[in-house]
């Protein structure tokens, strides 16, 4: 292990995958047998190499980093003692922006879901919907050991960032509309209160992209979680909305969606954590589905427009939409974004 003081984080001038073949080179792995994988959203590049007769997951990063303060590795330790089931690392190379970490193979949830049964899929909701309540569970973990994730918080300033992301790139990049000057006051000032509202909630350790494509389905039908290094402390709606709500192509079932908080707040109790109040988490979850799949609606209008990946995340714009409509309908608030979004939800492309 190289020592902190010696890493400095200018990026690379060397191509990940070049980094990576002269790390394995080091363990006698022929280049042929490194397999770059889809990149997700990030500046990360992620490849499968062989590892001691199985394989590993190596994620290489844009610039050397300090193992001691790295936030995928810091939250690794966190949730690891929590015996939260992530991946272990088998080694890094700080120097060289490589992680190496366990392979839990490529069934991801989402993948799962295309072929299960209904009892299948029930049980690995439920399985999600449990493990989000064990991360819950781990704040005070998270706290007593100095996490990043202990440090960082969904805080208004987190929030209202979030919502001009959307603002600048759904109506801007995306739809190259300008909005009337009343109109986009209107938009600002209830953006301005979602942000204010949810920074007031009480705040839990949440994952922070807790969805089916990172959630991996290993041999024994056990779920893995992955992708967690941006985790923080905010609302305990956050988790449960994005793993119910984000991604999805089509509205869900307001009876299953209800059913679902009803479980996990069951889930909760089961471990000892403090009672929330069915309709007071009910009216959270709803103003968290606002900002959150406006976030998501933003991420996907960036990746459409700006980074030309349309194929993987257009599809999903309008669904967010639609379901951030009918959360402000019942929410009975914010009928500048109902009317705002009601329109525009039908004539995306």
């Amino acid at each position: 292990m190289h020592h902190p003081s010696q890493i400095t984080a200018h990026a690379f001038q060397t191509p990940a995958r070049e980094r990576l073949a002269a790390y394995v080179a080091g363990a006698r792995v022929g280049d042929e047998e490194i397999v770059p994988l889809t990149p997700d959203a990030s500046t990360r590049e992620y490849f499968r190499i062989p590892w001691k007769r199985k394989t590993a997951i190596v994620a290489v990063y844009p610039e050397p980093f300090d193992p001691e303060i790295h936030p995928f590795l810091d939250v690794t330790r966190l949730f690891q003692e929590a015996q939260l089931p992530v991946p272990a690392i088998f080694d890094v190379d700080p120097l060289n922006g490589i992680i190496v970490q366990e392979d839990f193979g490529d069934r991801q949830l989402r993948r799962f879901f295309e072929a299960a049964t209904e009892d299948e899929r029930e049980a690995l909701v439920e399985q999600a919907i449990g493990l989000i309540a064990d991360i819950q569970g781990a704040t005070q973990l998270a706290s007593e050991r100095n996490s990043i994730a202990s440090r960082l918080a969904f805080d208004e300033a987190k929030l209202s960032w979030e919502l001009d992301f959307f603002f600048e790139h759904f109506f801007k990049s995306l739809r190259k509309e300008e909005l009337k000057h009343g109109e986009e006051a209107e938009l600002r000032a209830e953006l301005n209160d979602i942000a204010a509202d949810l920074a007031a909630r009480p705040r839990v350790l949440c994952h922070r992209d807790f969805h089916s494509s990172n959630l991996m389905v290993d041999a024994e039908k056990r779920l893995r979680i992955i992708d967690y290094q941006d985790a923080r402390m905010g609302p305990a709606s956050y988790d449960l909305v994005s793993l119910l709500l984000d991604r999805q192509t089509a509205l869900p079932s307001l009876a299953e969606v209800r059913e679902r908080r009803l479980f996990f707040l069951e889930e909760r109790r089961n471990r000892g954590l403090e009672a929330l109040d069915p309709d007071e988490f009910a009216c959270e979850f709803r103003l968290m589905t606002v900002q959150r799949c406006l976030k998501a609606a933003g991420t996907f209008s960036y990746q459409t427009a700006v980074a030309g990946r349309g194929e993987v995340y257009a599809q999903f714009i309008k669904p967010m939409l639609r379901v951030v409509v009918q959360a402000t309908e019942l929410l009975d608030r914010f009928p500048a974004l109902q009317a705002t979004l009601g329109t525009r939800a039908g004539d995306i492309g």
